[in-house]
């Protein structure tokens, strides 16, 4: 898989960045971790939903280190006919580079997933680095798929089809969730969605020469966001750190991964959709190439793509024609 960018950003996206850059937003890596995730709310939590839903729920559930924070998305109610308790149950792990970001900054994201789906969606509050490093926020999800695996007949959904999906960080978090449930014989995931997902070195790829600078995610953002997540520098080599070490994905559920054309992430998705086409997991790839990273959650004012909506609707089509 050979993916590129088109020869400038969708007309959007270049208005999207010409407001950014007038904001005058520090970068990221300029920032302690407190004040990265301040500005990250700010820009992200504020004005009405995405998408209204049957409900929204915020509740916790026990994780290896105290409680673990969720939000349930019910996208309507199933009734008692024969459908009963027969959807999938996606599971959502947000981005941020492990370090930024939270239910609230993801909320349009699950929402517009759930609608559009029509599948129960849970986002879980793992913990951030630097403060709980790695592996602690990737403990907090392996928790929540064996609490969804246990809960799901309560949502009204089949336990047999689980589904772990996330953006960046959050599509890392999914991938590994997958890879730790396959050797720790733990409960079966039917589906991956990853969206632009940090899974190896991305200094060795072309899109971080060519994206590294201008949009939005920059190379110095990326070495700060390790940093903060690799307390120990031999943690960057386990392969349930970074995914597409591993030596054989044999095993592991069939998965869409998304990337976008301006993302310094793009080639590193692009080599984990094929080292798991390469060891027989069934892989959708799909690539925006007049995108940046963080488009899919572009999805309502003040910033609307409509890459964004075609995104998500292009990957529910994914789940439906395997799930369904």
């Amino acid at each position: 898989m050979t993916p590129s960018r088109a020869p400038d950003p969708h007309p959007d996206v270049k208005n999207f960045l010409e407001r950014y850059d007038s904001l005058e937003i520090p970068s990221f890596h300029e920032c302690s971790a407190v004040e990265a995730r301040q500005t990250f709310e700010q820009l992200q939590v504020g004005g009405e939903p995405a998408v209204e839903l049957a409900s929204v729920e915020d509740r916790t559930i026990d994780g290896p280190n105290g409680t673990v924070p969720i939000r349930i998305y019910e996208p309507g109610p199933v009734g008692d006919g024969d459908d009963a308790g027969d959807r999938p149950l996606v599971l959502y792990f947000h981005g941020g580079g492990w370090v930024i970001g939270s239910i609230d900054t993801h909320d349009d994201t699950c929402r517009t997933l759930a609608a559009e789906s029509g599948y129960p969606v849970v986002s879980v509050d793992y913990r951030l680095a630097p403060e709980h490093p790695f592996p602690a926020g990737l403990e907090d999800c392996y928790a929540a798929l064996e609490w969804a695996a246990e809960t799901a007949p309560t949502l009204e959904a089949d336990p047999d089809r689980l589904v772990v999906a996330g953006d960046s960080a959050g599509g890392n978090l999914a991938a590994a969730t997958a890879l730790l449930a396959r050797d720790r014989d733990g409960p079966e995931i039917a589906y991956q969605l990853l969206i632009y997902p940090n899974t190896g070195d991305v200094t060795e790829t072309e899109a971080y020469e060519e994206n590294g600078e201008g949009y939005v995610l920059t190379a110095d953002d990326i070495e700060w966001f390790r940093e903060q997540y690799f307390e120990r520098g031999i943690d960057e080599g386990n392969v349930y750190a970074l995914p597409r070490r591993v030596a054989d994905h044999s095993g592991l559920p069939p998965a869409t991964v998304i990337t976008a054309g301006f993302d310094p992430l793009r080639d590193d998705g692009a080599a984990y959709a094929e080292a798991l086409e390469a060891d027989g997991v069934p892989v959708v790839y799909r690539n925006y190439d007049d995108v940046v990273h963080g488009f899919v959650g572009m999805l309502s004012e003040p910033v609307t793509l409509e890459r964004a909506h075609e995104a998500i609707e292009d990957a529910v089509r994914d789940l439906r024609k395997t799930l369904e």
